[in-house]
This record gives structure tokens, sequence and C-alpha cells, in this order.
């Protein structure tokens, strides 16, 4: 049982030695390469491969087109190449808004020190990336223009987000493998809410933790709320450290509410919304009242810089009962911990239910465990925060 893969990349060298690295592992199989965007989606059609890994700049059609034009013709789960620079950072975004699913660096020294650790890596991306749901997500955040009832600050008023056609849904592979074929007709809807709704609370903070999936999540999300929102909100997402200051500045760019990287000592308010730098640790501090960030150098041990335990566990001693903690779409069971802790504190939980999130690991770990409040699809979350917190 193997997972079919797509290799989609202008250099030969580039593709030859990708393929090369996938087939060693004896899971996958490379079905097609590619050499521009326009026989990749071509291609994408005819060989319907299980995963498709993507270049962002290539001749005749470029990464991005090509991944909208996958996502209409045929969702396919989309693991993008990327630099890791400010502008390689801001291509990568639009190419996880256009369908992909994540993102590794194309130098594969970025990647990893030596060339068994590279094929592991490579090999478990594209594992875990064959089970996404690159059709799961909901139509694109909408237009930050303030409602009559609740005028923006003139200097949030940002431009709305483009907006791109719906894509038709993707099934969901019960294994790595996918055996079946994509359904013709979308899945039944799922129920919108799980779990008794949690009353309107004065919350002294938000905290959200995600990863895969999680920047357009995170973008579908804070979007919808006011510029008056009444609580602050951390923000925790696993991005690299190069990536995080382009994402910061884009959701500022879209939200009402300001949106920045957070720095040491920064100080929590309404409104504001910070986001855990990459390649560091954010914690929060509650002194005499005044709440302020501290970004710490991560420990070795942790295998997520940033990491969501970490800022939820702070977030439970420094505001026992008091906090909104929120799991989005991502891989693995960062946050669980946190969560708990933040539970036995009499703090609420809520996470992203499964139809709506592109890997759904991190928000099933939390609900599995109990720790759920209210499991909620993903356009529900920002309304419900805009009507839950006071």
């Amino acid at each position: 049982m193997t997972v079919s893969v797509l290799v989609v990349d202008d250099s030969g060298f580039f593709r030859k030695r990708l393929a090369e690295i996938l087939t060693a592992s004896g899971q996958i199989k490379v079905v097609g390469t590619a050499s521009n965007g326009r026989e990749g989606v071509e291609l994408a059609e005819k060989l319907r491969p299980d995963v498709i890994t993507m270049d962002y700049e290539m001749p005749v059609m470029d990464g991005i087109s090509a991944v909208r034009e996958i996502m209409k013709k045929c969702p396919t789960p989309v693991l993008m190449f990327s630099s890791l620079t400010y502008e390689g950072a801001r291509v990568t975004l639009d190419a996880l808004e256009a369908g992909a699913v994540d993102f590794l660096p194309k130098n594969f020294e970025e990647i990893a020190r030596d060339s068994s650790q590279l094929q592991k890596i490579l090999i478990q991306r594209v594992m875990d990336v064959s089970g996404s749901r690159p059709g799961a997500r909901t139509a694109p955040a909408r237009s930050s223009a303030a409602p009559a009832s609740s005028p923006a600050r003139p200097e949030a008023r940002r431009p709305a987000a483009p907006s791109r056609p719906a894509r038709p849904a993707a099934a969901r592979p019960m294994s790595p493998t996918r055996e079946t074929a994509r359904p013709e007709t979308p899945e039944p809807e799922a129920p919108r809410r799980s779990g008794p709704k949690t009353p309107t609370k004065h919350y002294q903070v938000v905290a959200i933790g995600t990863s895969t999936g999680g920047p357009v999540a995170l973008q579908k999300v804070l979007t919808e709320l006011p510029a008056s929102f009444p609580a602050p909100i951390v923000l925790v997402q696993h991005m690299p450290a190069s990536f995080t200051p382009a994402f910061a500045e884009r959701l500022n760019r879209l939200c009402r509410i300001e949106v920045r990287q957070a720095e040491d000592g920064d100080v929590l308010r309404p409104g504001l919304a910070l986001l855990a730098p990459g390649g560091k640790q954010m914690m929060v501090e509650n002194r005499g009242g005044q709440a302020r960030v501290r970004i710490l150098a991560s420990d070795e041990r942790l295998n997520y810089k940033p990491c969501v335990d970490v800022t939820f566990g702070s977030l439970a001693r420094s505001f026992p009962g008091k906090t909104l903690g929120v799991i989005l779409t991502g891989m693995g069971a960062d946050g669980k911990d946190g969560c708990r802790l933040m539970k036995q504190t009499g703090s609420v939980i809520w996470s992203q239910d499964e139809k709506t999130s592109v890997i759904y690991g991190m928000p099933m770990a939390v609900a599995k465990a109990g720790l759920s409040d209210e499991i909620l699809p993903l356009q529900d979350v920002g309304p419900r925060l805009v009507e839950g917190v006071s």
C-alpha cells in the first residue's frame, strides 16, 4: 500500500532528487513529474495522485496559479516548496490561501542536517499531507469592511480578503493511501455544534493555537472580529521564524483588530492579537494586574517552536478560570496538555470540528481527551467569539 505523488518543479535536478528520496521509502510511489504549473494541472487531472509537491516559481504557469486550478478541477493535497525568506513567506502564504495544505523549505540543507534525517522528514510530511482534507475549508474570509453598528477605527479599515471560487469537496482518506475515488457529491452536512453552548462570559484573554491549515483558518476567524473586540488575543501558529513577521503583517492588513508579531514585554490589551514569533516560545505573565508577554529562547527538547502547550500552560497560571482557549486544525497533539491545565482552573476550551479541519490532529486530541466545551466548524468560531466574549 503506497501513497502516489506527483512532483511539479522546473528544476530537473530537484525533480530527480525528490523522486529518489520519496521512492526509497517504499511507502511512496512517484507517479509523474511536471516541469511547469500548466503541465502539473494536466497531470493532476490525469493521474489523480494522493499528494502533489509544488514549486512556486515556474514558467508557463506559476505554482500558486496551478494550485488554484487544481483545487477547482480535482482537489488534491498540495505540499509547497518555498524559500525561508520574507518574500518566500509571502508567496507561501498566498499558496496556502489558494489551497495548499503545507510547505517545506526547498533548500534541503535548511530541512535537515543529514540525508537520513532529510528522508525521514520528507516522507513523514508527505504521508501526513496525504491524510488531509484540501476541500475542508469554508468560503474565504469576509470583507473586513465594518458593519454599520460597529464602525472600525479609521486606521483599521484595511482591504478585504480577495474572493475566490468555492472548491469542490474532497474525500478524506481512511488510511495513508487513497484507494477510493473522490466523491462526486459533497458529504452530508455535519452538525454545526457539539456540546452545550457556553454562555457569554468576560474572558481576560483569548488564546488560539493551530498548525497545519492554521494560516487560512486564523484569517477566517480573525477577520470576523470587530475593532472593538473586548479581549486581548494571543496566537500560536507552528511556523518558521522567517514566516511569522509576514504572516502577522498579512493578518493586520486584513483584520479590523490589530495583529502583530509579539515582542518581549508587550502588554495585552483588548482589540490586539499578538502572534508568537517562530523559533521561540511565548509565555504570558500577570503581575500587578498587568499582563505582558515574555518571549524566550526555545528549549531544544521541545518539538514545536512556538509551542501551544507552553503558551496555554502560562495562561493557566496567570489567568486561572479566566481564559478562553481555542484549538484549530493541525497535525499532532500540541495544545492538549495546555488545555488540560486551563480546564483544571475552570477556563473554557473550544475546538474545531473534523469536517472543516484540514488536518484533524490537534483538535481531535483535545476533543478525545474530553477537554472541549464546544466543538465548532471553522465558520462558526469567529461569530461565536463575537457572541460569547464580553
